[in-house]
């Protein structure tokens, strides 16, 4: 059986593309261009952004009428501290988390032991998401 080479997130969310906009900030990744056109009564009800350089999964967006009522099953980790420890990723992380804060982004909490680190966030929906 073959390996899954590619695969997309999908976001069920209530302004596609303005978390699509978000989320290209936050990783670096760009809207394809030229967009995909809709059909007229498909307008705004989906965006999508990619990695440019192609290594990082599509990210899908999708609109849906019910709110977001619980906390995610599944949540996106942003990998700035690999290979830090301590008090230099530590510091990474806040200089990270203080770039998404303007963006929009909200600050839940920060887990600390002393060596390892994460600080837990929400995107402008409120998904739930890691800066780790």
């Amino acid at each position: 059986m073959p390996s899954i080479k590619q695969f997309q997130v999908t976001f069920d969310c209530a302004e596609p593309e303005r978390l699509a906009r978000f989320w290209c900030e936050v990783l670096g990744y760009v809207i394809p261009s030229p967009p995909r056109s809709q059909p007229a009564e498909d307008q705004g009800s989906w965006f999508a952004c990619s990695d440019p350089s192609g290594v990082g999964p599509r990210l899908f967006f999708q609109r849906v009428p019910e709110e977001k009522v619980v906390k995610n099953r599944v949540h996106l980790c942003v990998r700035v501290g690999t290979g830090l420890t301590g008090e230099v990723r530590l510091a990474t992380l806040e200089a990270e988390c203080a770039r998404l804060l303007p963006l929009g982004a909200v600050r839940v909490r920060l887990l600390y032991d002393g060596n390892d680190s994460c600080i837990v966030m929400q995107d402008i929906e409120g998904n739930e998401f890691c800066i780790d």
